[in-house]
């Protein structure tokens, strides 16, 4: 029993790792230390939810009449702007959150990220004209930037090691659990007559956010950036409380802590050597270009893989097929975001029995196949009239939004943040999340031009990305399953990368005192 246990944990985290991990037949839910720390993550994880939230919210209100008739019927390029706004602040503020959050520390930047929202939630629900929505979406999307920037760094580097995976990739599912809110709220709120219709589920922006605002002061900060900053001490007691479930100062750290300090100290001292610190870096050696094609291929391909489509100018899919009711759009919206939410959190816990590659190939196959389907029965909707194929694409809106669950969602942030050494995590998650919210932005105006202009043909640009995609997923992503967080290095940058030994951690000679002496020679508790 405990050998199987332990070649399973292997095969997620790495033997080194595996051999030094605490023995019980309990579940996580069952180990005091384990749950409370994995309550505590989803205060970060919610900032994923807040980004849900908007893009749900943008499709449900452009199906209330009222929300149109306020702001005059939006269309073409001057609703591109409305929709892009956001992702429009979330670029102004990219140039500064990364380098924030290394020099700041992670929590501090998802603070500010959680009250920025609050206060632009506020604004944005008070809008009286376009312009002003305009201008407050732009600060939705620089107070989200804040908050969901640090968060999945600080998933990945607070997580217990046999749940990193999971947590890191369940981090984005959340996403949809913001858009079931939102296209819930503007279902409900479609009876209803007057501008709350679209204010109540826009001041309800804030929702979330205030949640994480209540228990955002437990959440421990990332112990690989105290180590960066030489706080060793405070990283190894966070480790020692939440990892091992040991609060006497005084003890020994237990073997599994140590071998974590000892993987986490090496990688930062290694990089620091090898002045692998600066923007520069990202494409300074051949194993950190592969990882910055990477994220930019994941970040880009998420966007162009057609599901953009659907997530922002749902409407407007459905319109071209002959639903036009606003009842029934806001209703199939928030029906679409349930299924998403449930097929997402799913492939995020398949994560570490597949692997990530699979997860993509079976995703990016599965979207092309089912988009040459919807482009095909659009064809046959438009031109012959038929009504049974208009049934399939919207058969298709969902099968489409499965195959883009299993992967693209829980892994648009989760790959990257691992793929990245701790000095250029920052970094790399930024250059993506431009790249995200760059192709967001120009497929925010392409896509309704492209969708009023030519209809059903538009839909075989993304049949020609979805090939590419495939080949690329195929052919240039490599498996990061089965290492720890400091050990995937060696996928990319060889084995001579493997210099973090585990010699410390398997003596168990490491103790609390120790690691604050690395730090300022005191041998105090």
């Amino acid at each position: 029993m405990t050998k199987n246990r332990n070649d399973r944990n292997a095969a997620v985290i790495g033997s080194a790792l595996a051999e030094v991990l605490l023995e019980t037949d309990k579940y996580w839910w069952q180990v005091p230390h384990l749950l409370k720390l994995n309550l505590l993550l989803i205060v970060p994880m919610l900032s994923s939810s807040v980004f849900g939230y908007d893009a749900s919210l943008m499709n449900g209100l452009q199906s209330l009449e009222q929300w149109k008739e306020y702001f005059h019927h939006p269309e073409g390029a001057l609703l591109g702007t409305v929709v892009a706004a956001q992702s429009i602040g979330s670029l102004v503020a990219l140039p500064f959150v990364g380098d924030f959050c290394d020099r700041f520390g992670r929590k501090p930047v998802l603070l500010a990220g959680i009250v920025i929202i609050c206060i632009s939630a506020a604004i944005q629900a008070a809008s009286v004209n376009l312009a002003m929505l305009i201008v407050t979406r732009v600060l939705v999307g620089i107070g989200g930037m804040f908050s969901s920037q640090p968060s999945p760094m600080l998933i990945a580097e607070l997580a217990y090691p046999t749940h990193r995976g999971k947590y890191t990739s369940a981090y984005w599912t959340l996403f949809y659990l913001g858009s079931i809110l939102s296209s819930w709220l503007t279902y409900g709120t479609e009876s209803m007559s007057g501008s709350w219709s679209w204010r109540l589920p826009s001041l309800l922006q804030a929702g979330y956010p205030l949640v994480q605002l209540v228990f955002f002061w437990w959440v421990p900060e990332s112990p690989r950036w105290l180590v960066a900053k030489d706080r060793h001490r405070e990283a190894a007691l966070i480790l020692q409380k939440y990892h091992a479930g040991i609060d006497d100062l005084s003890a020994n750290l237990s073997p599994l802590v140590a071998a974590e300090m000892s993987e986490i100290t090496q990688a930062i001292e290694m990089q620091r050597e090898a002045h692998q610190t600066s923007w520069y870096a990202l494409i300074a050696t051949p194993g950190n270009r592969k990882r910055t094609i990477i994220a930019l291929c994941v970040g880009g391909f998420a966007q162009w893989n057609g599901v953009s489509v659907v997530s922002y100018f749902l409407n407007l899919v459905l319109n071209s097929v002959g639903i036009t009711s606003s009842k029934t759009q806001t209703l199939i919206n928030g029906l679409l975001q349930l299924f998403n939410f449930a097929a997402a959190i799913g492939a995020a816990f398949l994560v570490d029995r597949l692997g990530r590659r699979t997860l993509f190939l079976w995703s990016s196959i599965g979207m092309l196949i089912s988009y040459i389907i919807w482009t095909a029965c659009s064809a046959l909707n438009v031109e012959r009239d038929n009504k049974a194929a208009g049934i399939v694409v919207i058969v298709c809106v969902f099968v489409v939004f499965f195959h883009y669950d299993i992967a693209w969602t829980p892994l648009l942030l989760g790959y990257p943040t691992e793929i990245f050494p701790y000095h250029l995590r920052s970094k790399g998650l930024a250059v993506e999340m431009i790249c995200v919210y760059g192709c967001l932005v120009i497929a925010a105006y392409c896509n309704p031009i492209g969708l009023e202009n030519i209809g059903w043909k538009y839909y075989t640009v993304f049949v020609a990305f979805l090939v590419i995609i495939s080949s690329t997923v195929y052919f240039y992503f490599p498996e990061t399953r089965g290492y720890s967080l400091e050990e995937i290095a060696v996928v990319f940058d060889g084995p001579e990368a493997a210099g973090v030994t585990l010699s410390a951690a398997k003596d168990g000679g490491l103790d609390v005192n120790t690691v604050d002496n690395v730090e300022n020679n005191d041998t105090r508790v």
